[in-house]
């Protein structure tokens, strides 16, 4: 036989409420309301989930619905066509849908370097070599 691979699957649900904080392995998909921290692999905030979150630490983070707060994703934040964003965001790769809506400070960093807080040269202050200047 192969071995099996558990990936854990957490569900709150529409009516559900949670204040505090969230800690999660796997998927975690929030249909309900969270207000607190989150820390995981993976969360999917669906197209009725409310997210308000002074501090969100995930590697993946697809939003339908609405969050507000701050969150760092080492890897990519998704808002889809049905999600609102707002607040600050910290991530490597980075996708809006057509109809997403975006209002916050973005600051796109290499996965690597996303936890020292330094800037990817794609993104960063231009460097320019000696003798050359950029006209505005």
């Amino acid at each position: 036989m192969g071995k099996k691979t558990s990936k854990n699957l957490s569900i709150i649900d529409k009516e559900l409420k949670i204040e505090g904080s969230i800690s999660s392995s796997g998927k975690l998909i929030i249909k309900g309301q969270v207000t607190g921290t989150i820390e995981g692999d993976v969360v999917i905030i669906a197209e009725d989930g409310l997210v308000n979150s002074s501090a969100t630490k995930v590697s993946s983070i697809t939003i339908g619905g609405n969050f507000q707060g701050e969150v760092t994703a080492t890897k990519e934040l998704i808002i889809l066509s049905t999600g609102k964003c707002a607040g600050k965001v910290e991530c490597k790769d980075l996708i809006v849908e057509n109809g997403g809506i975006l209002n916050a400070e973005v600051s796109c960093k290499t996965s690597s370097r996303l936890s020292a807080g330094k800037e990817s040269k794609a993104f960063g202050t231009p460097q320019l070599k000696k003798g050359k200047q950029i006209e505005l």
